[in-house]
């Protein structure tokens, strides 16, 4: 067995075992490891030590419960085996700088530390052949785009923390209001293209530490209007990472991180790929219907 399927095995464990106490040792027994080995090949592998990593599974999960309005916020802190209503709310202000009682009432969208499927950093699948792992569908293809498309939207300054913390630090998601703040003025664009697609794009910024984001909608053709912002999807080939879960929330959290992962860390590297400084993420709609989306790069050479 593999270090990495080693150290998965645990992580699957912890997973179904949040409600209990979980020990570094039973973990390092699973492994066959000392807890001193275990712990150190844990943290290399996942960034994150173990008891750390156990605190931010159990946050996310009381995300998932606290959204279940009739159950007790007591009852949610029980289920993940925190001892009082008192140390849940510290650790969950600690974790998302808010309360449960806060977060209950205005559900506002959070990152959260996503489980890891590590396998997807040990797995080299070829263009247009679906890889499944835990819940998500991932396929990497080529794709031509005969003629540019022509997007409007708005965009903001966003710290480059945000994008290395996906998946794993904790915090409320700064986009997420950017995103609803873009749908509430979407209706003042006109010329949208019917069942148009949506994309947000992160690019480079010439502040040091940033990137700029773009949120937009299609149109039929360039249009400049006041307070709006531009972007031209040109035409061209470029690497399509498909991939699908089975909710929104899923889609747009763990499925996006993940995705991203597998695309620049493993994917794009083995195959010795450089690409132009912009990555868009092409969605039919922004909407909590959707279980799917693609993120588009552009290929600038491939290295000898």
């Amino acid at each position: 067995m593999h270090a990495w399927e080693q150290i998965q095995m645990t992580l699957d464990y912890i997973d179904e075992h949040l409600s209990e106490t979980i020990e570094i040792k039973k973990l390092a027994e699973m492994t066959a490891l000392s807890p001193f080995y275990y712990q150190r090949l844990f943290s290399r592998l996942v960034k994150k030590s173990v008891m750390e990593y156990i605190k931010l599974r159990r946050m996310a999960k009381a995300t998932e419960g606290l959204l279940q309005r009739n159950k007790r916020i007591l009852d949610v802190a029980l289920d993940l085996g925190f001892s009082s209503h008192e140390q849940f709310t510290r650790i969950f202000k600690q974790t998302f700088d808010m309360t449960p009682e806060s977060y209950r009432k205005n559900p506002v969208a959070l990152n959260r530390m996503t489980k890891p499927q590590l396998s997807l950093n040990y797995t080299l699948i070829d263009e247009n052949v679906p890889l499944i792992s835990d819940g998500i569908v991932i396929e990497i293809s080529r794709k031509k785009l005969l003629e540019p498309e022509y997007y409007v939207g708005l965009e903001t300054k966003t710290p480059i923390q945000f994008i290395e913390g996906l998946g794993i630090k904790s915090g409320i998601d700064p986009l997420d209001k950017f995103w609803r703040n873009f749908h509430e003025r979407k209706v003042n664009i006109p010329g949208l293209v019917n069942k148009g697609y949506e994309i947000g794009v992160a690019y480079s910024c010439i502040e040091e530490g940033f990137f700029v984001y773009f949120a937009g909608a299609q149109v039929k053709s360039p249009i400049i209007l006041k307070d709006f912002s531009n972007w031209e999807l040109q035409k061209g080939e470029y690497i399509v990472c498909s991939f699908e879960t089975e909710n929104f929330e899923s889609l747009v959290m763990d499925g996006l991180y993940k995705a991203q992962q597998y695309l620049f860390n493993v994917w794009l590297p083995n195959h010795k790929l450089f690409i132009e400084p912009f990555s868009v993420e092409r969605y039919e709609s922004h909407d909590k219907e959707i279980t799917s989306m693609e993120i588009w790069v552009k290929p600038v050479a491939l290295k000898s």
